[in-house]
């Protein structure tokens, strides 16, 4: 499982560092890779790193309704998201800033820092939300 792990995690990483590439599939058809992020960095500025054993990977979707603001919360491993809909606002708590995410953008999110997401817009946000964490933990804790 970590070997697979892995090996998805580096042909990822490929992916996202390449340019737009042009590949063949089996039966010679156009393959369009169009990479969608390359950092190696949070959206706050941390490092990204990953669980030291155990890694579990989490892939969720989430629908969010305009006007909605989700709870102050915190993830102690890393989170990624992929907006596929919708205008997200996402304040970090702790130092007041905030950044808006808009369909077609990659969000890396900060690591054991507490922050909160509105939808600032008239529709829908969807997320693809990726996770990785220690087997068996959740990775979102909400503030008491």
């Amino acid at each position: 499982m970590r070997n697979i792990l892995i090996s998805t995690t580096l042909l990822l990483a490929a992916a996202l560092s390449a340019t737009a590439a042009h590949a063949l599939d089996a039966s010679e058809t156009l393959v369009v890779v169009t990479p969608l992020a390359s950092r190696t960095e949070t959206a706050s500025g941390q490092p990204i790193t990953l669980p030291q054993k155990n890694v579990q990977v989490l892939v969720s979707s989430y629908e969010i309704a305009p006007g909605a603001t989700l709870p102050v919360h915190k993830h102690p491993f890393p989170r990624y998201a992929y907006v596929e809909g919708g205008t997200l606002q996402v304040t970090n708590v702790e130092t007041g800033k905030s950044t808006t995410y808009k369909s077609g953008d990659f969000i890396i999110e900060m690591i054991g820092q507490w922050h909160q997401a509105t939808n600032v817009g008239a529709d829908p946000v969807k997320l693809l939300v990726i996770d990785q964490v220690e087997e068996g933990t959740k990775n979102t804790v909400l503030r008491q």
